[in-house]
């Protein structure tokens, strides 16, 4: 059984008397010990995908109408508010996007973590003192009793996302999400937290959910990646297969939107420039008919607007792409 099991999510939001759906059928499924990556540009659901497990999304206006979230068996859809709240930080723990803004500035770093580990452990507050500064040197900050008495906004960028993952690890949760865990540092710290993630996950046999925009990210850290636009999921394939032969447009463009350094010069000798995606994601008061890419997409016929597209499966992989070519696919299967 997968530690957990997102089958069919719908999340709306109330707008004008509308409900407008930020995550529209999305299912997906991550074992134990497992690394699956949400991937997509800002706005295609996946922050309000992560919110949903964690019963986090702002009700009013927005609430889950539909499907099940399914954790170590049980549909936290289900669940009541105080049930969520044990579960929260204690099995299920996460990192969120802007560690500036998500830690309390008129709160210490001690103050933060102990009262993570106090909401769900029974411990005297030496304890809970004991266990933060364990933890902040599980992370690699230095001198971490001397940074229990900090105030956030004393810390770097990288210090702080540090202090998160510190946080979102004091009860040893066995799944932990990371939405855009890399967002606003520096490649040399990037690389840090990534390597830091992947050595803590490794000694905790957690699962870990990686939200992010970042391909270059998926491919360091993640074993499968799911692929969302306009809230829903248009590819899922793992990680070798998605980079080898991605099959949805949308997914090919995100890729050939990376740094090539192969890519130096264009076809004039002049500097190469980053391939771009025309265009920008749908608002949810105007999702287009059909598949939500064709405005955006180089292949698309009329075909692609007359209709919703399904997911449909090519061996090991999926896509809701009605131009996805399962004989090439097949042939490279057996090559």
């Amino acid at each position: 059984m997968a530690l957990l099991d997102v089958r069919d999510l719908q999340t709306s939001f109330s707008s004008g008397g509308r409900q407008l759906k930020a995550v529209d059928g999305v299912s997906f499924s991550l074992d134990a010990g497992e690394t699956v990556a949400l991937v997509g540009e800002s706005g295609c659901g996946k922050s309000v995908t992560a919110l949903s497990i964690l019963g986090l999304v702002p009700n009013p206006p927005g609430r889950i109408t539909g499907g099940q979230i399914l954790f170590e068996g049980t549909d936290l859809v289900r669940l009541a508010p105080e049930e969520m709240r044990e579960l929260r930080g204690n099995r299920i723990g996460m990192i969120f996007q802007e560690p500036m803004t998500s830690l309390n500035p008129v709160f210490t770093v001690g103050n933060q973590i102990t009262e993570a580990i106090r909401a769900h452990r029974n411990v005297s507050g030496k304890q809970a003192a004991d266990r933060a500064t364990e933890l902040l040197e599980l992370v690699g900050l230095p001198e971490p009793r001397r940074l229990l008495e900090q105030y956030p906004h004393r810390l770097s960028g990288g210090m702080r996302q540090r202090v998160m993952i510190a946080m979102a690890l004091s009860c040893e949760p066995r799944l932990l999400i990371a939405d855009e865990p890399t967002t606003a540092l520096d490649v040399t710290t990037q690389a840090q937290i990534l390597k830091l993630l992947h050595s803590l996950q490794q000694r905790m046999g957690m699962a870990l959910l990686m939200i992010t925009h970042d391909l270059a990210v998926v491919a360091q850290t993640s074993r499968r990646v799911v692929v969302m636009y306009a809230g829903r999921k248009v590819e899922e394939a793992s990680v070798e297969d998605l980079f080898e032969s991605p099959l949805h447009p949308y997914t090919r463009g995100l890729l050939a939107s990376l740094p090539n350094p192969e890519r130096k010069t264009d076809a004039n000798g002049k500097p190469a420039r980053l391939v771009e995606i025309p265009g920008t994601v749908p608002s949810l008061r105007e999702r287009p008919a059909g598949c939500a890419f064709a405005p955006r997409c180089i292949e698309a016929t009329d075909a692609c607007s007359s209709r919703d597209i399904a997911l449909r499966t090519i061996g090991q992989r999926s896509v809701a792409c009605i131009h996805a070519n399962e004989v090439d696919v097949a042939r490279e299967a057996r090559s």
